[in-house]
């Protein structure tokens, strides 16, 4: 069993930055794909972005080349730094770990982009 917590949330203004953190309870961190989702109110969740064991990324397109993920697997963290925040991105951010069939979700951290 992995547990998952998300920190980092919080009020922004349109156009400013977060940087979320979601640290995993595992000693083999390193093997798991790591992703961000989102689920803003009355939507489904929906994909962010994703980091493979191997540090190779995936973004969906309504981020791209606003949002990065990045992992330090030394300190069990996955990473999402969001800039150029838009009223769109107001969200719950979920982080969720993946292992062949298993997967594990946190609890989520809001984010509200308004002015």
């Amino acid at each position: 069993q992995v547990q998952l917590v998300e920190s980092g949330g919080g009020v922004v203004q349109p156009g400013g930055s977060l940087r979320l953190s979601c640290v995993a309870s595992t000693i083999n961190f390193s093997i798991y794909a790591m992703g961000w989702y989102r689920q803003a109110p009355g939507k489904q969740r929906e994909l962010v972005a994703t980091i493979s064991s191997g540090s190779s990324t995936n973004y969906a397109d309504s981020v791209k080349g606003r949002f990065t993920i990045f992992r330090d697997n030394a300190k069990n963290t996955v990473y999402l730094q969001m800039n150029t925040l838009k009223p769109e991105d107001t969200a719950v951010y979920y982080c969720k770990a993946q292992y062949i069939a298993m997967n594990y979700w946190g609890k989520g951290t809001l984010v509200t982009v308004s002015s």
